[in-house]
């Protein structure tokens, strides 16, 4: 059985029953079936254990003021006009439709111009907009309405969006998404995904429960045509294959830009690179197609940036390794440097810092490094799991 209305083993019934009484003095009137159905299908009906979110949620949304947010929510302008995604449309069952060109933002530029409390504000106050959408259209045709198309379009994302400080705050809201407004989404549609989608997806895949995790589906190739069996064509973007556009005929029916600001030092490790020195992190890949990222800058002055490979961890000369990202001067003084590289064979990666054309001057530096490897769940479809955050095997600062 399915776990929905009309659809209930006996088993589920009498869970729901339990479930019911268990939280009647907490819910509202406009709280029926469908809604403590989708606490308890989160739970795989434990009741116990349902009643326990169900109670974690509302002492979160009372935190929070998610009931009246619709009335009391104040917008932020950098928030309003540099973040992506919104509600356009219905699909063939009325749900409403919330389209995210993720490529599109610069979300290291958001985070350093708004509160993640902000950010935090502005997923509730869209969630609480979807469930009001949600009720008058279950009032408009007759029958219930209470979940949400998603599609995520990854044109243009890269290494940055999946910096330490932006996978957090998606992750939170993930997090926030799966234990506060469980069984929300009907069905997500991910599009133009990149190469690099496969560590995206281990970093994301743990925070979601099985049944979410079903109902993600990534499209390659004609993704219009599958877009299109859910979506009427005067419902999607035209670049989407519909034919919906903006007033002033833009197909994608929204962009963003922003610029990026200086990093938070707060996240970082800070060292001090002597005069004429080089500092040599060490992190060891198990796995292929894998990937290392790093976020850093200095203080004042440029610092020169490299990362290499070797097979062993004995202490070699950059000359003596595999160059995977040949060594340049950034000047990370001016502008944070962030990015990755991809680490296809497994082997230890050399990430070197090098201050050896400065006799002169030391440099302070701040950053951030991790490794994302890939690996393959247990389960009859190819899962994925997080592997960030490794440490470095040796910190070394020589001299030349």
């Amino acid at each position: 059985m399915s776990g929905y209305v009309g659809d209930l083993s006996p088993k589920q019934e009498n869970a729901l029953q339990e479930f019911r009484k268990a939280v009647s003095d907490s819910i509202k009137p406009k709280h029926d079936d469908h809604y403590l159905l989708r606490w308890l299908r989160a739970r795989d009906f434990d009741v116990k254990k349902a009643e326990k979110m169900h109670s974690e949620a509302l002492e979160w949304r009372a935190a929070l003021g998610a009931d009246t947010i619709l009335e009391t929510y104040q917008e932020i302008p950098v928030i309003e006009k540099y973040r992506t995604g919104g509600v356009l449309g219905r699909d063939k069952s009325g749900c409403p439709i919330y389209i995210d060109p993720y490529g599109l933002i610069d979300i290291k530029g958001l985070l350093r111009s708004a509160k993640k409390i902000d950010l935090m504000r502005k997923f509730v106050h869209v969630m609480e907009t979807v469930d009001k959408m949600c009720e008058e259209e279950s009032k408009k045709c007759g029958r219930k309405v209470n979940a949400l198309t998603v599609i995520y379009d990854l044109s243009g994302v890269g290494w940055n969006h999946i910096s330490k400080p932006a996978a957090d705050m998606y992750l939170t809201i993930v997090e926030t998404a799966e234990s506060k407004y469980p069984e929300v989404l009907k069905k997500v549609f991910v599009i133009n995904s990149p190469k690099m989608f496969p560590v995206i997806w281990s970093v994301v895949r743990p925070f979601l429960h099985e049944n979410t995790a079903k109902k993600v589906a990534v499209l390659a190739g004609n993704y219009q045509e599958a877009l299109l069996k859910e979506i009427d064509a005067d419902q999607l973007p035209m670049c989407y294959g519909g034919t919906l556009t903006d007033p002033d005929g833009d197909p994608r029916c929204r962009t963003h830009e922003y610029y990026n600001q200086a990093v938070p030092h707060s996240a970082m490790t800070c060292t001090t690179i002597g005069r004429g020195s080089t500092l040599q992190l060490e992190y060891e890949v198990h796995k292929p197609n894998s990937a290392l990222r790093y976020e850093f800058l200095t203080e004042g002055y440029d610092v020169g940036f490299g990362v290499f490979r070797k097979s062993s961890r004995e202490r070699l000369k950059a000359g003596d390794m595999e160059t995977v990202l040949p060594t340049q001067r950034s000047n990370s003084h001016l502008v944070p440097e962030d990015g990755a590289v991809e680490c296809d064979i497994p082997g230890i990666y050399v990430v070197r810092f090098d201050n050896t054309y400065s006799w002169a001057r030391s440099k302070k530096l701040h950053y951030l490094i991790e490794v994302l490897e890939v690996s393959t769940r247990n389960s009859s479809s190819s899962s994925l799991s997080n592997q960030a955050e490794a440490a470095p095997t040796q910190e070394d600062i020589c001299q030349s």
